[in-house]
This record gives structure tokens, sequence and C-alpha cells, in this order.
């Protein structure tokens, strides 16, 4: 029986969930989502025509057909691992070509201060960025992979988180702030001119606040609606209103007194940008590669 390739990976999920009795902590050890695992699983039991696993709320435990099949080619799945790595230590040439779909934000926050990196690491490998805000499905499109927030990604795609949560801040220009006076808590906003967020699925965005264990969602009222970070952000360097961005996208200017944080006990922690591409196809040296660049970078 020949295996394809996407099938020895699966295996290899296999063995991780036979080892940790638990798709949560195998995801955590693959930094994928539970999801994911799941997905890949049922799929190659699907394929075997067997089950290969017993799952409860609590714990995952492997069938007796599963036992067998563990037991076989677990240091069948150690030796292609360990030659992998070894090739992947030695091999100075690697070539090839990858296409990927970004959000602008994580163009701007995660590419910019990583593609020098990665191109002197890897000259041979040819980098194609598309930035797009607009949901894209990157297979159909024929992207190698995608970099989108978590929470916005497929959940028969494989994420792989390339920072930490993220921090979203509502942000005005000192001078805005003189004029019509300082929210004090989100539902001042109502009285405020917002510039407005329209994501990448056509809605408008309502602005999270959270303090504690108080959580708001605010439908902020507002002429300028925009889906671009730096527009908006330049609207409110010139007083237009206040504008919601990622904290890390506004602290130059914050830092450098061009705009001040407003609500700071209340900002919101939001889900990481991740790097995600199909579980059905083979992940390209070049994506795995960038993805150990940019999380890096990032400090993961």
């Amino acid at each position: 029986m020949q295996f394809k390739r996407n099938e020895i990976h699966e295996l290899s999920i296999f063995i991780t969930i036979v080892q940790y009795r638990s798709f949560r902590k195998a995801a955590d050890h693959l930094d994928v989502t539970a999801s994911a695992l799941s997905h890949s699983m049922k799929a190659l039991e699907q394929r075997l025509g067997v089950r290969l696993l017993n799952r409860t709320s609590r714990s995952v435990a492997p069938t007796a057909a599963g036992k067998a099949l563990a037991e076989k080619i677990s240091a069948g799945l150690e030796l292609i691992s360990s030659g992998l790595e070894d090739l992947s230590e030695h091999y100075q040439g690697a070539a090839g070509s990858i296409r990927i779909n970004v959000l602008k934000d994580a163009a701007v926050m995660l590419l910019r201060p990583a593609i020098p990196v990665f191109q002197r690491r890897f000259p041979n490998v040819e980098l194609e960025v598309a930035v797009d805000d607009q949901f894209v499905d990157v297979t159909a499109g024929g992207f190698d992979a995608g970099i989108r927030y978590s929470g916005t990604v497929p959940e028969d795609m494989i994420a792989v988180p390339l920072t930490g949560p993220l921090k979203w801040v509502a942000v005005a220009a000192p001078d805005y702030l003189k004029i019509h006076g300082r929210p004090v808590m989100p539902e001042d906003l109502h009285s405020h001119h917002c510039i407005r967020i329209r994501t990448g699925r056509g809605q408008i965005y309502k602005w999270e606040f959270e303090r504690g264990d108080e959580r708001h969602e605010v439908d902020v009222p507002g002429a300028l609606i925009s889906g671009e970070t730096d527009l908006a952000i330049n609207a409110a360097l010139e007083g237009v209103g206040i504008s919601y961005c990622l904290e890390r996208l506004a602290s130059p200017y914050v830092s450098a007194g061009h705009l001040e944080v407003v609500l700071p006990k209340w900002a919101s922690m939001g889900p990481p940008l991740s790097m995600y591409y199909s579980s059905r196809r083979q992940l390209p040296f070049g994506v795995e590669a960038l993805i150990k660049v940019v999380r890096n970078l990032n400090g993961l």
C-alpha cells in the first residue's frame, strides 16, 4: 500500500495524539488548532476504513486497531522525521517559490521586518506577497498560505500563531480631545466622532472593550468608514475623530505624543495573527521557513 505525503503527515499527527491522549495537548505541541487535528484524524479514519481513536469529552485513547497501528509505525515515523531534520539543517541551497495572501496590517507589522531576514537566509526562495483585506479562499486563489486573525481561519485549515494575543486600543489626537473631551466609559463614544471599521467580510465592526470581567461592544457613530488602518490612523492624527486599532500600529504615534490612548483601562485583547494553510497539501519549505522567521521575531 502506497501512502501519499499528506497521509504520512496525518499518521504523524495520529502518533502525537496517541502520545498526549488529548487533542488540545497535541494541538499545543504542534502549534495548530484542535479542530484541525480532529478534521485530519476523521479524514485518515475514513481513508483507512477503521476507527483509530475513541473520543470522550475528557480524553482520547486509541482503539485496539489504533494501538496496533501506533506500535508498528511510530519507530518508522521517528526515522523519517530525524532524516528530514538532518536534511533541513544541512541543506543550504533551499529554492522554490511561495505565494501568500495577507492582511495589510499583517504585512506592515509582521512581514515588513521579516522579509529582509528571510531573504538573507533563503536568497533562492521566491516570495510573492498579495496584500488583501478581503476574505480570500487561499486554496482556490492558488496561494500556498495566508495570514489572518486566528478567529477568522476556516476550521479545515491548519493555523500556526505568529504572534501572541494582540491588544486593541482607541486613539485620538490631543487636539481632538481638547475640543471634544475625553471619553470615560465605552458608552461615551456614542457622543464622539469615531472612525468606523468595515471588515474584510463587509461588516461594520463593533469596537470591543474589556476591564476585568466587564465586556462591552459599542456600535460607534461616525461619518468616516474605512477598512484601511493607515487611513484611519492618519485621520485620527489630523483630528478627524477617534480610531480603533492594534496597539502595535499606534504605539509609534503615541510615543511621539501625536496620539493618545483613549479609555486605556478598557483595552481589549484579541486573537493572534496566524499563518494558515490547507491540511490536504504538503507545506512548502519556504512557508515553513517564513513561519519560523516571523515567530522568532515575535518572541515565539
